[in-house]
């Protein structure tokens, strides 16, 4: 007679302010694929040099053409500094001009309340996106702070504030 399940538990309680993401990038078109390919190198890379309040970092398949990852972070303020240096801020500049035929998204959860999403060139609905009414990420919605309404934290510029990214927009 087979044993009772193991069934077990985290104590999160040293982590109050947790966030945790998760990053997802589509191949949309042929080119989509080196650009995919070159970004995993960077990604790991970036991980092996332990930014400062990341705590775990799991890459995830979602299918053939549909790479992510998940990562836990100490605290908001933790990935979003994260966020404003090299080589992530570069990258994210980079990748706003030209998504290099792949779409990208990413979903926030912070344990201290608020959740936020944002989708770029996704040729397929992902995540909350599929169930949710869509809206441009402008004004209150074009930072990942206002969004997950995490804006009583001291507020950071974002990599490419809103006026530059829709300046060619027309």
């Amino acid at each position: 007679m087979p044993g009772r399940p193991k069934r077990e538990t985290v104590d999160l309680s040293q982590y109050p302010d947790m966030v945790v993401v998760y990053l997802g990038m589509r191949v949309n078109t042929w080119t989509g694929i080196r650009t995919v390919l070159g970004f995993n190198g960077n990604i790991n890379r970036a991980v092996a040099a332990k930014p400062d309040g990341l705590l775990l970092h799991e890459p995830i398949m979602y299918s053939l053409r549909h790479m992510g990852m998940r990562q836990y972070w100490r605290d908001f303020d933790s990935l979003e500094a994260w966020t404003r240096s090299a080589p992530h801020k570069l990258w994210w500049r980079d990748f706003l001009q030209n998504s290099g035929g792949t779409g990208f998204w990413h979903e926030t959860y912070l344990r201290s309340g608020g959740m936020e999403a944002v989708y770029i060139d996704m040729a397929v609905p992902s995540g909350f996106a599929r169930f949710a009414p869509v809206s441009p990420a402008k004004g209150s919605m074009f930072s990942a702070r206002t969004r997950a309404r995490a804006a009583e934290r001291t507020a950071r510029p974002p990599v490419v504030g809103e006026k530059e990214f829709y300046a060619d927009a027309g």
